[in-house]
């Protein structure tokens, strides 16, 4: 949600692994998503099919994703399907190392970001703190 300022005028939809989040967002598209690791297939094959229906339904030009396994499926789905443009931003929580979807990221991303100056290497950019 702190980077909701930087999509104002911009025709957004968002998703999210927790429907709470829907409150965040008055009035926006919202789609919640499941949770799943690359050890739970069944898990795992049912956020690529959610992740795929919100890609059809969207059509999106960017996917700006900070978010983990479904946040890396919708980056790889909208770039190799839809040719979307692609963002990840790795968590704030990842101080010492990318996350291992940050990693996976660079398949898929156009722009791969990290929130720590230190971390800014191998096609990782650090463009400034979220936080």
């Amino acid at each position: 949600m702190r980077l909701k300022p930087a999509f104002e005028g911009f025709d957004t939809a968002y998703v999210s692994r927790a429907a709470y989040s829907a409150a965040d967002v008055p009035g926006a598209r919202f789609y919640t998503i499941g949770d799943a690791s690359r050890h739970q297939r069944l898990a795992f094959l049912r956020v690529i099919l959610q992740a795929f229906w919100i890609l059809l339904r969207e059509r999106p030009v960017v996917v700006v994703t900070t978010g983990a396994a479904p946040g890396l499926v919708m980056l790889a789905l909208g770039k190799r399907l839809f040719g979307c443009r692609t963002i990840w931003i790795d968590s704030i929580a990842n101080v010492e190392r990318l996350s291992g979807s940050g990693v996976l990221a660079k398949r898929f991303a156009d722009v791969r970001l990290t929130q720590w100056p230190g971390l800014a290497q191998d096609g990782v950019e650090h463009w400034g703190a979220v936080l």
